[in-house]
């Protein structure tokens, strides 16, 4: 042993001998030397070699690594004690070397038997290399060198190992017999000897048994269970040496190999489990490689002792599971991704129960690749499977087909299929549950679940679907009952229309009037019906009556279904806007120097006559008439396709159409065609300026001699033209051996520039807009809102007119007629509304006329008609409409024969027209339908203006006369109001509410309508009686009007003129005594030059010419407002006279206008019946002024102008007979006994 004289540690050379020699001395394997010494040595896995030989070739055995030595030197190895004390360890392992040619051993310096040499205590071998592994031997430069130090050891201890396991082809009794002759020769070198059980993980007891045995006989021989394989015992053994090598350290602990394999194994899958952990957490994508882990755990605690205990190879494998177990992990997701998408892949392709009920699966697969949709859920890989293919890599959650072609995907098709049958089932039994759900009539509006469950329990259906599928059928169930329920609420408000549309707009009801509304409403089942919801009840009442009373488009109930929307929509789609500037239309004027002409025939008499016309013509110029005309021909069969495109018209845009004929056959083509063309051009309605296209029938020549079937041609060809309205030419008399006839063509391009100039006269000349303003006769169309028909019915007979027009910008509700009125064209303002939109125009606009609209098979819409026309001033004439889809409706449908006979009664009782239009009928689109009440309206147009004009200056003259506070204006009042402050800064007039008719429509009388007749300031009206004619005979000077203050811009409806009005006042004062002193023209200095005459100023006689004779300054629309002619029927000179003598001016008053509900006893009852329910509001008349005084300030107040809400008017005192109309003398009295009994009470004012 060698001594340590310095710092450095102690240093030991041990020798491990055991058996060795040839295959016929050890059998085929060692006894585990060179795997002790490598795993001592190198103890880190990476560096353990499992398999070394002993068999070489003479140049591998002569290299410097074994040096033609039987030993070999493993290196220097520094031990680690328990007790602290290090040392280091020079290991030689003796062996015996086999040639590998002979078998033999390899000769070598020391030719003494292996016993002996290897119990020597020296050994000698110069620049030999240390030892690594076999494939070392002849590729030293590859591995890492180090020689033996100074070429030469001194061997200090043994380490003899003998091999317990099984062995291969070696008896354990032989080995024992070769150890003990080994020990023999090494314990006579007095060295320190340990016996090294190797291959203990394969161990034999009995063989271990033996060997503890022979220890045991022995002095002072440990035995050390080892294996090299698992590392157990291996440093162990090798202490136990050192130690008695080194008396100074403790002796060690022997340990069995179970015992120390138990702790290795703990140690081993501590140290595994972490390493797994880290890869777990470090390795989440699974085409990661190993060489990019091992970098980044390099350097990590944990993957370094997993290599160092179980190596890199392990350490890979285990990132390799890792790694297929991700893979893996995401195919498992990939298919179960798939194979939850296929259900809904199979519910869009195969959704078909009938289909696919009774298909095998193979069958199935065949109809889905068929499918239309397939490429969309299903994918075709050329590499199969799908799991081994780049398909588990893309983005593509196609499902690949092959997969339906595995267990799972069959199994999905079945249940899929069965799903089908029971979703069928169930859907069915949902049905059979809602049909059990009707039957049950006393379900309410707002009943719960719980108390109907209780009902149906017994029920098949209840009994087969879940809880949730009841809960969800009941609620659709009590869905539909509570839509109707609120539906037939609804509808019940609108047929008690006459409850709600008595009072003003803009107002609030009281709590009376609620109170009446409750009181009336109680009684109706469909009011009860919502007892449950009582809240939502109250809530449609409150929103209909705030629409009652607060009437536009935007509140209306209807929504999107709303009569003025509509109508807006149908006038703008179907109208062109009146455009001053519509010179781009192709065919405008008559000055055209281009004629487009469609030539129709059949067999080739098209391209004949196109023929004919060109070699008439000059580079396609033709001259008629001394003009030279630039044609361009489009020859047209009977049978081409093109007459069935839609657009040929449009795209070519004839001017005219020649259509020639030369047989019975072709005569009759060219009938059927030109309807086809006439119908096209009358669908096509954008082209609303576009003159009927004029159709010429061209009578073709025979070659052959005088023909027999000419005459018949001719007279079938005149009546033809006769039945479409054109124009026929004939053949020229005289035989010419042409088709055609330069005469004929002549004659038919005639024909079509007289029918341009024509219609040019009629469109093209736009009226000034002046003309465009002012019309002859204001009708107003209402209609209700959700009746059951559509706008475009009652719109035809307008729309289907060639002089319909659309009105001016910003009245889109409105549209313009042309026709001739008697012998005189006139100008028709038709403005389309809802009856809840016409409430304002009612009472407030100039209305010539009212065509009222209701839906025979809705009493609602009866109930707003007559609550409507209750309030109309009789002489304004009324059209009735009814609407229905067939006449049979009315013999077969009690109901709508009911209504349409209330509508006829309520006609004839106000003398009014009644007509009826049917849907599914063709009448109503002829265009003359109103052309009888167009002409009544006409006649009675003086008394309208007249009647309106005394109306609206019976109120100024009430509002002049009344204080401010007292009778404030109607919240909608249009008329303009008098104020004898017109210079006061309080003189603004807020802006009229909404007017549905638009920004500029003038629904007032013309000024020389308003002049007709005086107003006295009690409102009674007489005739204006002519002046004298002479100039110096008009010696009474009327003071010209002041202008007021501009008022606010008011774009909603044109006003009555208040200048206008002040101007006629003084008038009519000027031609009687003044009764407060008013100044004359002597009075003031300049009267000559500022005032005019009262026959300027009011009417001529009836010698004067219709002129215009005085003009009124402009008023705040910057127009000349004129008095024009006189007015007929007026008395003639010494009117001034009965004036001035005091005679009774209303002998010539004309008879107040009353309201329809007074000449109707339907209209009467109606209106009658919801006052009796509260006496109060029908005592009397002091009972009224009381009541109305008592509501003063409240939202609710009745209207003057009302019967229904007037407490004053005679007809509530007890009048019966509701067809009995006021007598003007008496309405006079009871006139003037309001201004008796208002009189006292203005000064407390």
């Amino acid at each position: 042993m060698a001594k340590n004289r310095d710092a450095r540690p102690l240093t030991l050379a041990i020798s491990v001998v055991g058996l060795s020699g040839t295959e016929k001395d050890k059998g085929n394997c060692g006894v585990g030397k060179s795997c002790l010494c490598n795993r001592y040595v190198r103890a880190d896995a990476d560096s353990y070699y499992p398999e070394h030989t002993s068999v070489l070739s003479t140049i591998d055995f002569g290299g410097r690594v074994v040096n033609n030595d039987h030993f070999l030197y493993w290196g220097e190895v520094l031990h680690h004690g328990d007790d602290g004390l290090d040392c280091k360890i020079q290991l030689i392992e003796q062996t015996e070397f086999i040639d590998d040619q002979t078998f033999l051993p390899h000769r070598s310096t020391n030719l003494q038997p292996y016993s002996k040499r290897a119990a020597a205590a020296k050994l000698q071998s110069a620049e030999k290399l240390m030892y690594i592994c076999t494939d070392q031997l002849g590729l030293e430069q590859d591995f890492d060198q180090k020689q033996m130090p100074d070429g030469k050891l001194a061997i200090d201890g043994f380490m003899l190992c003998v091999d317990v396991s099984k062995g291969c082809n070696r008896k354990f009794d032989d080995q024992m017999k070769f150890v003990g002759s080994l020990y023999m020769q090494i314990s006579k070198s007095k060295r320190p000897i340990v016996l090294a059980a190797t291959k203990c993980d394969e161990c034999v007891e009995q063989h271990l048994r033996d060997l503890q045995a022979f220890a045991a006989s022995k002095k002072n021989l440990v035995v050390v269970e080892t294996s090299a394989r698992t590392s157990v015992n291996v440093e162990l053994c090798f202490h136990a040496l050192i130690q008695q090598l080194d008396k100074t350290r403790g002796k060690p602990k022997t340990v069995s190999y179970l015992d120390a394999y138990k702790v290795q194994r703990q140690l081993v899958a501590m140290v595994t489990d972490r390493f797994e952990k880290v890869v777990l957490q470090t390795v989440r994508d699974y085409h990661i490689t190993w060489k990019t882990v091992m970098n980044t755990l390099k350097g990590q605690s944990d993957y370094e002792d997993f290599i160092i205990m179980e190596g890199t190879r392990k350490a890979r494998n285990t990132f390799n599971r890792h790694i297929a177990q991700l893979k893996q992990e995401h195919i498992r997701r990939r298919r179960e991704e798939y194979l939850t998408s296929l259900p809904k892949a199979l519910n869009n392709l195969l959704n078909n129960l009938e289909e696919v009920e009774h298909l095998t699966w193979s069958e199935a697969q065949s109809l889905i690749r068929n499918r239309p949709d397939f490429q969309c859920w299903f994918v075709v890989l050329e590499r199969t499977p799908w799991d081994e293919s780049d398909h588990i890599d893309n983005n593509d959650r196609r499902v690949p087909f092959d997969l339906l072609k595995t267990p799972d995907g069959e199994r999905i098709f079945q249940n899929h299929v069965q799903h089908l049958l029971s979703e069928k089932r169930r859907v069915e039994m949902k049905e059979r549950f809602k049909k059990t759900l009707e039957r049950v009539q006393f379900i309410s509006a707002g009943q719960p679940w719980e108390e109907v469950m209780c009902f149906v329990m017994e029920d098949e259906a209840y009994k087969y679907i879940a809880e949730s599928d009841r809960r969800d059928v009941y609620s659709r169930h009590q869905l539909e009952i509570v839509e109707r329920a609120k539906e037939d609420f609804q509808e019940m408000l609108f047929e008690h229309a006459e409850l709600f549309y008595d009072l003003d707009l803009n107002a609030t009801p009281s709590c009376d009037k609620m109170t009446e509304i409750h009181c009336v409403l109680s009684e109706e089942p469909r009011y009860r019906a919502l007892q449950k919801l009582a809240p939502d009840r109250e809530s449609l009442l409150l929103k209909h009556i705030g629409f009652v009373y607060h009437p536009t488009k935007q509140t209306c109930l209807s929504g999107q279904s709303c009569v003025d929307l509509k109508v807006e929509q149908v006038l703008a789609n179907r109208l062109v806007q009146l455009d001053h500037g519509r010179s781009n239309h192709y065919y405008n004027t008559p000055n055209i120097d281009k004629i487009n002409l469609c030539l129709l025939g059949k067999e080739g008499l098209a391209q004949e006559l196109a023929n004919e016309i060109r070699a008439q013509s000059t580079d396609n110029e033709y001259v008629l008439d001394g003009k030279i005309y630039e044609l361009d021909l489009l020859p047209v069969d009977v049978n081409s396709t093109l007459l069935f495109s839609h657009n040929w018209v449009s795209t070519f845009k004839p001017h005219g159409c020649f259509c020639v004929f030369s047989s019975i056959e072709s005569l009759n083509g060219v009938g059927d065609c030109i309807g086809r063309i006439r119908a096209e051009i009358a669908q096509n309605r954008r082209e609303r300026f576009a003159q009927p296209l004029p159709f010429i029938l061209v009578l073709a020549n025979q070659r052959d001699t005088v023909c027999k079937n000419t005459p018949i041609l001719r007279h079938q060809g005149q009546q033809l033209a006769n039945k479409l309205q054109c124009t026929f030419v004939d053949l020229p008399s005289g035989a010419f051996p042409r088709k055609f006839n330069e005469y004929q063509i002549k004659q038919a391009l005639r024909t079509v520039l007289e029918g341009l100039k024509h219609n040019s006269d009629v469109l093209s000349p736009l009226p000034s807009i002046r003309d465009m303003s002012e019309a002859d006769l204001r009708i107003v169309m209402c209609a209700m809102c959700w009746d059951p028909f559509s706008v475009d019915l009652i719109l035809s007979p307008f729309l289907d007119s060639q002089s319909c027009q659309a009105g001016q910008p910003g009245q889109s509700n409105t549209l313009i007629l042309d026709k001739i009125i008697g012998d005189t064209r006139r100008r028709i303002q038709v403005t389309v509304l809802s009856y809840h939109s016409s409430i304002g125009v009612r009472k407030d606009e100039l209305v010539h006329g009212y065509i009222l609209v209701y839906s025979a098979k809705r009493k609602a819409s009866m109930a707003t008609l007559r609550a409507f026309l209750a309030e109309v001033q009789d002489v304004i004439p009324v059209q009735m409409v009814a609407i229905t889809d067939s006449q049979a409706d009315f013999f077969e449908n009690d109901a709508i024969k009911e209504l349409m006979t209330e509508g006829e009664h309520i006609a004839t009782e106000i003398a009014a027209k009644f007509t009826a239009l049917y849907s599914l009928s063709q009448y109503h689109r002829q265009t003359e339908v109103f052309t009888p009440f167009f002409n009544e309206v006409l006649e009675r147009k003086p008394g309208i203006e007249n009647a309106f004009m005394l109306d609206s200056s019976s109120r100024d003259c009430c509002t002049t006369a009344a204080s401010e506070d007292v009778f404030p204006a109607s919240p909608h009042s249009h008329s303009p109001i008098y104020n004898p402050y017109y210079d006061s800064e309080d003189d603004t007039e807020a802006p009229p509410p909404y007017s549905p008719i638009g920004d500029d429509v003038q629904l007032l009388p013309t000024p020389s309508e308003r002049a007709r007749y005086r107003i006295d300031l009690e409102g009674n009206e007489y005739p204006v009686h002519s002046t004298p004619n002479n100039d110096h005979d008009r010696s009474h000077k009327v003071p010209p009007p002041v202008l007021p203050k501009p008022a606010l811009p008011k774009p909603a409806v044109r006003k009555l003129d208040p200048n206008l009005v002040r101007t006629i006042e003084a008038g009519m004062r000027s031609t009687r005594p003044s009764p407060r002193g008013t100044l004359t023209h002597g009075d003031h200095p300049e009267a000559s030059d500022n005032y005019a005459d009262p026959a300027d100023t009011l009417l001529r006689s009836k010698g004067y010419n219709n002129e215009d004779i005085y003009a009124v300054p402009e008023d705040t629309h910057s127009r000349m407002l004129k008095l024009r002619g006189s007015l007929g029927g007026l008395h003639g000179g010494g009117g001034g006279e009965e004036e001035e003598n005091g005679l009774d001016r209303r002998s010539h008053a004309a008879r107040r206008p009353s309201k329809y509900k007074h000449r109707s006893k339907i209209l009467f009852s109606k209106t009658k019946a919801y006052q009796r329910r509260f006496p109060s509001d029908s005592d009397g008349e002091d009972s009224g002024r009381a009541t109305q005084k008592k509501k003063k300030g409240r939202g609710h107040r009745g209207s003057e102008e009302d019967p229904l809400l007037s407490p004053t008017d005679g007809w509530k005192g007890g009048i019966d007979n509701p067809a009995i109309t006021s007598d003007p003398e008496q309405d006079d009295k009871k006139l003037k006994k309001k201004k008796t009994s208002k009189a006292p009470k203005e000064p407390k004012k």
